[in-house]
């Protein structure tokens, strides 16, 4: 998958080739990743849906370096996610928010500033191109007004509801300037009013800095609304791709266009075709 506007010799930032993963601890052995690819330009927000156990959060847990496939290769602009998170290229917002209770919402923003700029000048080689400072996630404050959250600057975790919490972790993951902002699920908990408040807040933020984001949901319209690509995955595969022809920035009155919900209705077909076809290859098997 390539975002075709990108241009044709653009080299893909996030490059997944032929990976494949198995879980092999259970009962039996389990397929999470079958001979996937995945290519990310540079700059580009890419959404990755599927249903559940589909291999989503497997392929993202490969990009970040925290596990490792069986078969193929993952590179970063070049290198190893282990190179690539040694050089703290890769940021992580999991679905739950992994803040520090006894810090207020700035201190756990500001947190692993030191030690983020520390690791960048021990790490070997030159450094990645793109790092140089940006005013907005160099400026806790001024990333965290943006996110809706100026007024709680001084509170404890424990005081913010669940979507504060919430998008205090994704300013963090912002502040410490990544090349590519992985991102898992992160409103799935949260309800829709406050979900879609948070995506545009999100967007805003993006289209300013430009990271290269792969982000994980199982919502379609998020998907759509925040996307350049929307990579739809089943069964340990990557079904197709959907280019997302929306203008930006994005805004609220989005949602209700006619051309967000053709590109939707372009996603769920793409979802029922797979699913189908899973379904008709379950069956060939289990007749044999």
């Amino acid at each position: 998958m390539v975002d075709q506007r990108a241009g044709v010799d653009e080299q893909p930032f996030v490059a997944v080739r032929d990976a494949c993963k198995v879980y092999d601890d259970g009962p039996k052995p389990v397929t999470a990743l079958d001979h996937v690819d995945l290519r990310v330009p540079r700059g580009r927000f890419v959404s990755v849906i599927g249903p559940s156990g589909c291999g989503k959060s497997t392929l993202l847990r490969l990009v970040a370096g925290l596990e490792a496939p069986d078969r193929g290769e993952v590179r970063i602009c070049g290198r190893t996610p282990a190179r690539a998170t040694e050089r703290k290229m890769v940021g992580f917002v999991p679905q739950t928010p992994a803040l520090l209770p006894w810090l207020d919402v700035l201190g756990n923003v500001r947190v692993l500033e030191k030690v983020n700029r520390s690791a960048r000048r021990r790490a070997p080689g030159p450094a990645p191109a793109g790092t140089g400072r940006c005013d907005l996630a160099g400026d806790p404050v001024a990333l965290l007004r943006r996110l809706g959250l100026g007024e709680v600057l001084r509170a404890r975790p424990g005081q913010l509801s669940g979507g504060m919490q919430q998008r205090t972790a994704i300013a963090r993951a912002f502040a410490l300037q990544p090349q590519v902002l992985l991102m898992d699920e992160p409103f799935s908990a949260l309800d829709e009013f406050t979900r879609e408040a948070a995506q545009l807040q999100l967007l805003d933020v993006w289209q300013e800095l430009r990271t290269t984001v792969v982000f994980v949901t199982h919502s379609i319209t998020e998907a759509v609304l925040l996307s350049d690509t929307v990579v739809v995955m089943a069964a340990g595969r990557v079904a197709g791709a959907v280019e997302v022809e929306l203008d930006r920035p994005r805004r609220s009155g989005l949602l209700d266009s006619a051309a967000l919900h053709e590109h939707e209705h372009r996603v769920r077909e793409l979802l029922s075709d797979a699913w189908h076809a899973d379904a008709r290859h379950a069956g060939a098997r289990g007749g044999r």
